[in-house]
């Protein structure tokens, strides 16, 4: 079922930066605007060259202009009086603690990671067609860990069974390695409408925790 639009644009992705624009995690807008009318943050806005910040007041008389002149560059929330456009950047406005290092293992990350493509033979696959490979098995003493887990495809894991890749004459495309940043933040920078973040992840090597 699809969702209504507004409804939509609130599950939209938000950077989390904290009170001395440290990138903390990725939140959903709907938290971001809870933050926002409870006066714990404000927006950062990327505008010509410069960033700019808002309180929840002045960011809505923003978007009344935007709405106006460029309503396809935002994703919107409706409410009964106005449009509201869903901020990239949030900045918490009390909060100074460092941002955590650690990268979370899990499939999600794994998938990131790899670009959802089998690491076999190279193709990309839908999440549902994808499953993990123990690249040493276990059987051989292989455990679940960055090192030995890739993504592979139904057929290559088939096809590969319970040997090494060398066993069963395949090759990795690639070594499989832990990330030193959360991989799900790449997918998010591939879209033209989150490139404000890059000011704030490039030179950044702590990782993204993920909400």
């Amino acid at each position: 079922m699809r969702l209504p639009e507004s409804q939509s644009a609130l599950n939209c992705s938000v950077l989390l930066l904290n009170k001395y624009y440290m990138p903390l995690r990725i939140i959903r807008a709907r938290r971001a605007f809870a933050m926002l009318c409870r006066k714990m943050a404000e927006v950062v806005s990327y505008e010509q060259g410069q960033f700019c910040n808002y309180d929840f007041h002045s960011w809505r008389d923003v978007s009344q202009a935007r709405y106006s002149f460029e309503p396809d560059g935002h994703d919107w929330v409706s409410t009964v009086n106005f449009e509201l456009a869903v901020p990239r950047i949030v900045r918490l406005l009390f909060y100074d603690r460092l941002p955590r290092i650690e990268v979370k293992f899990n499939r999600k990350n794994i998938f990131a990671r790899d670009g959802s493509k089998c690491q076999y033979c190279g193709k990309k696959f839908a999440t549902r067609e994808l499953s993990l490979d123990h690249v040493i098995p276990r059987s051989m003493g292989g455990g679940a860990s960055w090192n030995n887990i890739v993504c592979a495809c139904l057929k290559c894991n088939s096809r590969k069974g319970g040997r090494t890749p060398a066993q069963a004459n395949m090759k990795l495309i690639k070594l499989p390695v832990k990330p030193k940043r959360n991989p799900t933040v790449q997918l998010h920078l591939t879209n033209t409408r989150y490139h404000s973040w890059k000011q704030f992840l490039d030179n950044a090597y702590w990782s993204i925790e993920l909400t």
